[in-house]
């Protein structure tokens, strides 16, 4: 499968040199079989033909989607051409993007940052999903859907997350507020570079030490995009 991701922002400080950048992140993630392609929507256009690519995978950024930025803007504008016309896979930021570009709002949260490993229940199975009723994933935004666009499915969520994991009914897309693509010594490293502005950053890197389910995220990832 021709998969193109949509890299949106980077690890901070040294980060990247140690665990590799996002794109490397969703490519372990999903593994070999595919032939990946880069943008860099920060910097540049995103791919002029949406049909270049089967699909692709919107990143996590620093960024909000509310900063209106020009190259957020540019972003939400693509992603409402190319609804319907390729397969769509948001995490975390590629998840809230996609939301307010499909009619949704997104803000910062009340409730703060949410960091370390969080257990998301599921609410309803897609085809692509396995019986687990629920999951563990390190997580790691403080910004969340506070409106959901329409015509979704609510897959997960949680207390603290309510649109944990969306399917869209109305084009193939599916999107992720949870990070199945950070191994937890990167988010050990990030919480460690974000230390003095996170809550409780201790508790949140002994979270880290509990199993986890990204590699189930990756197969159900994976099956979205086979099917």
């Amino acid at each position: 499968m021709k998969i193109g991701i949509l890299e949106t922002g980077g690890p901070p400080g040294g980060l990247a040199e140690r665990f590799g950048d996002y794109p490397d992140m969703v490519r372990r993630l999903l593994g070999d079989g595919h032939a990946f392609t880069t943008y860099d929507v920060a910097r540049d256009e995103p791919p002029a033909i949406p049909e270049t690519q089967d699909a692709y995978v919107i990143t996590g950024s620093p960024a909000g989607v509310y900063d209106g930025l020009p190259w957020i803007m540019r972003l939400i504008e693509w992603l409402r051409e190319a609804k319907g016309r390729t397969k769509l896979v948001g995490i975390c930021f590629g998840h809230q993007v996609m939301a307010q570009a499909f009619g949704g709002n997104v803000a910062k949260a009340d409730k703060g940052w949410g960091i370390g490993l969080h257990r998301y229940d599921v609410h309803e199975r897609a085809s692509w999903m396995d019986d687990a009723a629920s999951f563990a994933i390190p997580v790691s935004h403080q910004d969340q859907i506070v409106e959901p666009p329409p015509g979704i499915r609510l897959l997960a969520g949680s207390d603290f997350c309510r649109f944990g994991l969306i399917a869209y009914e109305d084009q193939p897309a599916i999107s992720l507020q949870c990070h199945p693509e950070f191994e937890p010594a990167f988010a050990q490293a990030l919480i460690e570079a974000r230390r003095d502005r996170l809550p409780d950053p201790d508790a949140a890197i002994a979270s880290l030490d509990q199993p986890n389910d990204r590699a189930r995220l990756g197969r159900w990832i994976g099956g979205f995009l086979a099917g």
